[in-house]
């Protein structure tokens, strides 16, 4: 229980960290008007102002906090019956393959239940509206809006478009996100004994944060491309089309769009989630064992 009450505050102050860069990768992913990430962010802030950068983050704010909750929650209790499955029992040292494991299991829950969330994100996100714009209005108002919009035209399904592609974003993401902030934080408490325990959390989740984004961030371009697919008109026939016909039309390079902007992003965004983590977790601790 205290995993998943820390995870959550810890996803809630990560998400107000890096929520304005995400808006500006999304755009750069799946709209091909953007010269780069300065021009997307001149030309978003030029035509919304800053509240162009904070579209749709009321629903991350909420979902996020019970996603992040579910993956540190999964995950820890997960780890806790494999250790207890395979060693007989918990009080041991993990291995890198367990941890791993239990990061996969951590992503692919998490995924099924941030699907619709993260569909109404990416989609009010790219919704281009401002004093500048030539939309004669938004199409979503908000993110329920959004959300009973997509079930009006697509059906209950339509939540989970890209859902596939995000699963398998999200399990090795975070299958690697967990493995290499525990190898970081092995290294850099070795390197730095004089330092405290914050630095090393600091550091260690800062750099959990880009390994995984580099690991995830071809498919998050797919999931991006599928979410906002339909919006206006259909291009995709599924997941393989979205693939091949990204990279004939703008080359392979088009799986890394945003990968510079995601390992920006990535790094203050969890140091924030680990520092937040690992502080609430030794103050509940001791109340919910």
């Amino acid at each position: 229980m205290a995993d998943f009450i820390a995870g959550a505050l810890g996803g809630a102050c990560g998400v107000m960290v890096g929520y304005p860069l995400d808006t500006v990768k999304v755009r750069i992913q799946t709209q091909r008007n953007y010269k780069g990430i300065w021009h997307c962010i001149y030309t978003t802030y030029k035509v919304e102002s800053v509240s162009g950068f904070f579209k749709g983050m009321s629903m991350p704010i909420s979902t996020v906090s019970v996603s992040s909750s579910i993956v540190f929650g999964v995950y820890r209790n997960f780890l806790y019956q494999w250790c207890k499955l395979r060693y007989g029992k918990t009080n041991i040292k993990p291995s890198k393959c367990d941890i791993f494991l239990s990061g996969y299991a951590a992503g692919a829950v998490q995924a099924l239940v941030s699907s619709p969330a993260d569909m109404a994100k990416v989609r009010l996100q790219t919704q281009i509206f401002g004093p500048c714009s030539v939309a004669a209005g938004p199409k979503y108002t908000g993110p329920i809006n959004c959300l009973v919009t997509i079930v009006r035209e697509k059906g209950f399904l339509g939540l989970y478009k890209g859902c596939s592609v995000l699963i398998f974003r999200d399990c090795n993401s975070f299958a690697t996100y967990f493995l290499s902030y525990a190898v970081f934080r092995e290294w850099f408490v070795a390197a730095e004994q004089s330092s405290s325990e914050f630095l090393g959390v600091l550091l260690s989740g800062g750099s959990a944060g880009v390994v995984a984004w580099s690991i995830a961030t071809p498919m998050d371009v797919i999931k991006s491309r599928l979410q906002v697919d339909g919006v206006t008109q259909q291009k995709y026939r599924g997941v393989l089309h979205c693939i091949t016909e990204s990279v004939r039309q703008e080359g392979i390079t088009v799986l890394f769009k945003g990968l510079s902007l995601n390992c920006l992003r990535a790094f203050p965004v969890n140091m924030v989630v680990f520092l937040t983590y690992e502080i609430i977790l030794k103050q509940i601790k001791p109340f919910t064992s």
